[in-house]
C-alpha cells in the first residue's frame, strides 16, 4: 500500500468531493515494534464502526463493497510496519486513499455526505509545520517536522544531494591545488600550489553548491509549502550557506550538526528549540488580533454567529480547536446549523464543516492546539465587515 501525500490540492479536492457516502477513519498509531502490533486490532474495531453506520443508510451489497477495500488494508502487514503517528482512511465509491500524520489525532469512524478533514488542515497549515534541511558536502537530507516530530522526506529529483551532483564537470578536480591562469584551453600553464591554494578554491566549490541547493530547494520545497526551514550543517557551512541563500523561508536559528552525526531524537529536539518561540509569536499574533477585533464588534466565537459570517463569506480568519469536536453538520445551502445528538468517534463534527466552507470562502483557517485557543465553543473568528 503506497500512502498519499497530504497537500492543499489533495484536501480541496476531497473537500469539494460530491460523491455519496463519504467514508473517513482517522487512528492513532505507533512507529515501532511492538507497539504497533495493536494497530490493525483498533483498525478493525474502528471498520465495525464504520460498518454499521454504513449499513444503516445504504443497501448491502453497496456496504460490502467499499468494506472491502478497508479490510483487505487491515490485512496489508507492511503497511502496518511503516505508520507514524496518525493514520487516516478516506474512501468512496471511487476514491481509496491512506495518509499517515505526524501528530496523534482521535480515533474517528464516520459516514457522512463530506470527508472529515480538519485533522489534515492541521497537518497542512504552515502554523505548526516547519523544515530541516540537512547539509554536508558528500549528503543533504530533508526532513518535515509537526511539532516536536521530524519525519525524512524525499527530496525533488532536480535538488542535488552532494557537492559532485550539484557541479559534475564544473568540480575542481579533486579539489586539487592545479590552477591555470590566462584562460582555458590550449596553451594555458597550469600551476601548482601547495595547502595554500586549496582552501579558497574548496570554499568556491561549496558557495556553487550550496547556491545551487538553496535554489532547488526553494522553488521544490519552501516555495510550495511556505514553510520556514532549519539548517542542519557544520557551523562553517552556515555562514557560507547564509551569504549565498536566496531563500526567504530561512530562519536565523541553526543545529550546529549535520544530521548523520546525531540522533534523530536529538535532531528532533534542536529543532523544536529553534521553531517554538516562532511558533509561541504566531499564535500570541493571532489572539490578539482575534481579541482586539472582538471588542470592535468585528470578531465572535459564538457558534451561530460564526456559522452566519462562513456562509456569507465575512471570515478573515477562523481558528479551531484541534481537541474540540461539536456533533453536527452545517447546511451548506442555507447555513444553518444542525445539531446532532450522535456523540464519540462517528459523529460528524460542525466545527469540520465551519473549516472546510471557510477555507472554500478564502477564509485563513488555522486549526490551534490544544489550550491555544482564547474560546470555550472551540472557534474563534474575525471577520471582514
Amino acid at each position: 500500500m503506497k500512502f498519499n501525500a497530504i497537500t492543499t490540492e489533495v484536501v480541496n479536492e476531497l473537500v469539494s468531493y460530491r460523491g455519496k457516502p463519504c467514508l473517513s477513519i482517522y487512528q492513532p498509531t505507533h512507529r515501532t515494534f511492538p507497539d504497533n502490533k495493536q494497530d490493525p486490532i483498533r483498525f478493525r474495531k474502528l471498520v465495525s464502526k464504520l460498518e454499521l453506520s454504513l449499513r444503516d443508510k445504504y443497501p448491502a451489497e453497496d456496504a460490502e463493497a467499499l468494506l472491502e477495500k478497508f479490510k483487505n488494508l487491515e490485512a496489508d502487514t507492511e503497511m502496518w510496519r511503516h505508520t507514524w503517528d496518525s493514520l487516516a482512511v478516506l474512501a468512496s465509491p471511487d476514491m481509496f486513499n491512506v495518509f499517515r500524520m505526524s501528530t496523534t489525532v482521535p480515533e474517528t469512524a464516520l459516514v457522512a455526505d463530506s470527508f472529515y478533514t480538519k485533522p489534515m488542515r492541521q497537518v497542512l497549515q504552515s502554523l505548526v509545520r516547519y523544515q530541516v534541511l540537512g547539509l554536508s558536502r558528500k549528503s543533504v537530507r530533508l526532513f518535515e517536522g509537526y511539532g516536536h516530530a521530524l519525519n525524512e522526506i524525499v527530496p525533488a529529483k532536480d535538488v542535488p544531494l552532494t557537492l559532485n551532483e550539484a557541479l559534475g564537470y564544473e568540480l575542481t578536480e579533486p579539489h586539487s591545488t592545479v590552477a591555470s591562469y590566462g584562460g582555458v584551453g590550449w596553451g594555458t600553464s597550469p600551476m601548482h600550489h601547495g595547502q595554500g591554494g586549496k582552501k579558497p578554491q574548496i570554499e568556491i566549490d561549496d558557495k556553487k553548491f550550496f547556491r545551487a541547493l538553496d535554489h532547488a530547494v526553494y522553488a521544490n520545497h519552501s516555495k510550495p509549502t511556505h514553510l520556514p526551514l532549519i539548517l542542519a550543517a557544520l557551523p562553517e557551512h552556515h555562514h557560507l550557506f547564509a551569504e549565498v541563500s536566496e531563500n526567504p523561508y530561512l530562519l536565523s536559528g541553526k543545529i550546529p550538526h549535520h544530521p548523520d552525526s546525531i540522533s534523530n531524537e536529538e535532531l528532533e529536539s534542536l529543532a523544536w528549540k529553534i521553531f517554538e518561540p516562532k511558533l509561541a509569536a504566531e499564535l500570541d499574533g493571532l489572539v490578539e488580533k482575534f481579541t482586539s477585533a472582538r471588542a470592535a464588534k468585528l470578531g465572535s466565537d459564538d457558534l451561530e454567529q460564526v456559522a452566519r459570517a462562513v456562509y456569507e463569506g465575512r471570515v478573515q480568519t477562523l481558528m479551531l480547536a484541534a481537541d474540540c469536536r461539536v456533533s453536527g453538520h452545517l447546511d451548506r445551502e442555507s447555513g444553518r446549523i444542525v445539531r446532532s445528538d450522535v456523540k464519540g468517534s462517528t459523529a460528524e463534527d460542525l466545527l469540520d464543516d465551519l473549516g472546510e466552507l471557510a477555507a472554500l470562502k478564502g477564509s485563513s483557517v488555522y486549526v490551534v492546539p490544544h489550550g491555544q485557543i482564547p474560546s470555550e465553543s472551540g472557534l474563534a473568528a474575525t471577520f471582514r465587515f
